[in-house]
């Protein structure tokens, strides 16, 4: 078990999460899932702002670790930031509950989990879409992923069904990860059709789906007829604007099909659920691999589009998307990750 910081810690085993939230929530039941006098393995996470219901990447990861208890007995649980501040104290309370691997949910807890991998060494940690390249700790390992990839199907499929030859794109927070959606759908999208224009705007935030809608709705009003975000909840306000304008949208992290069924075509699925299974279960089996980064794309099952986007989306243009999904995977086409990259390409 893991003492607070001024004792030695001692070294702990595996556990997955149980749901909690920042102050209150259900506490893990030891023997659940185990046999008598069994320890059950322990795994617990940290959401980033957007919460465990954010429709988008903290649910996916929460759904991974249910399945994670579902199949594999351990004990899941959860912690829910409501803003940064939150990062840390969530981190101590999963220590303090003795789970084996504590998550943090998303590049904004990188520090926070750093931090707390140098004050419990013993401790193990994962995190969601973030590496510390040659300084990952020994006790954490780092998940990311090829999202530049899932955006360039979802590009051709935009590129392909626009109307008006004009698409949307609107990202969470300006950072690298974030750009790596942007400028993956804006190849795919040039790619299908090299005339269609592509609006960019970023909300600088994750969870504020009043602003999401604000700018879809804007975008839409200057001839936007398909927009894909990468926003989080933010995203969901997006989602909102094309059901009230009667227009078309693309989902992000989960399939999100179900928010809007004539509305959102298809989804740059990012498999963060599968990783999170991933990763627990080599916990489980006692293969974890701290201080190292592990990276999911096409190729790897990580990303991919959406089941449901033949409900909306032409068989002929699947079958395109298909095919270039494949030059993917075969390493015919690299997919561009930043604005160099893509303004680089012929």
């Amino acid at each position: 078990m893991a003492m607070k910081k001024k004792l030695v810690s001692l070294a702990l085993t595996a556990t997955l999460l149980g749901t909690m939230l920042v102050g209150c929530g259900k506490p893990a039941e030891e023997n659940v899932g185990g046999a008598e006098g069994e320890k059950i393995v322990k795994v617990g996470m940290v959401t980033d702002t957007g919460g465990v219901n954010d429709q988008s990447f903290n649910q996916s990861a929460w759904e991974g670790l249910q399945k994670a208890e579902a199949d594999l007995g351990i004990k899941a649980s959860y912690q829910e930031s409501k803003q940064d501040a939150d990062y840390a104290p969530n981190i101590e309370n999963l220590v303090d509950q003795e789970n084996d691997l504590i998550w943090g949910i998303g590049f904004k807890m990188a520090d926070a989990i750093k931090k707390a991998s140098e004050d419990y060494p013993e401790q193990k940690f994962a995190i969601i879409d973030n590496s510390y390249g040659d300084e990952t700790p020994e006790n954490v390992i780092g998940v990311t992923f090829k999202e530049e990839q899932c955006s360039y199907l979802v590009g051709l499929i935009a590129g392909k069904m626009t109307k008006t030859n004009k698409v949307g794109y609107i990202g969470g927070i300006e950072v690298p990860l974030i750009q790596r959606f942007e400028y993956g759908f804006k190849a795919g999208v040039k790619e299908a059709n090299p005339e269609a224009e592509v609006l960019t705007q970023y909300a600088n935030s994750f969870s504020d789906s009043a602003k999401g809608k604000a700018i879809a709705k804007q975008m839409y009003s200057n001839g936007a007829d398909i927009l894909y975000h990468a926003a989080g909840d933010t995203g969901t306000g997006m989602i909102e604007a094309a059901k009230e304008e009667g227009k078309y949208a693309i989902g992000v992290d989960r399939d999100q099909n179900s928010l809007a069924p004539d509305n959102v075509i298809t989804s740059a699925m990012k498999r963060v659920d599968n990783a999170m299974y991933d990763v627990s279960k080599k916990l489980a089996e006692g293969t974890y691999e701290g201080g190292t980064t592990v990276t999911y794309g096409l190729a790897e099952g990580g990303v991919d589009i959406a089941p449901t986007s033949d409900k909306n989306v032409p068989a002929d243009i699947l079958e395109f998307v298909k095919e270039e999904k494949q030059k993917i995977i075969d390493g015919e086409i690299v997919v561009p990750s930043t604005e160099e990259e893509f303004k680089a390409m012929k």
